[in-house]
């Protein structure tokens, strides 16, 4: 996996999320990115590593 410098936030995930969601007719589809990045922002924000 990558080592990103900037930790995934909440709202990083949300932006994708919505993005996706809009290209798609207002339907996340699973197993997607989306869902991986809110994943993510959810560790970092119980981690520590990033402000909710």
């Amino acid at each position: 996996m990558n080592k990103s410098k900037t930790p995934m936030t909440q709202k990083s995930a949300c932006r994708i999320q919505r993005a996706i969601a809009k290209n798609n007719g207002g339907v996340v589809p699973k197993n997607n990115f989306a869902g991986r990045a809110q994943a993510a922002a959810a560790r970092n924000t119980s981690s520590g590593k990033t402000k909710k």
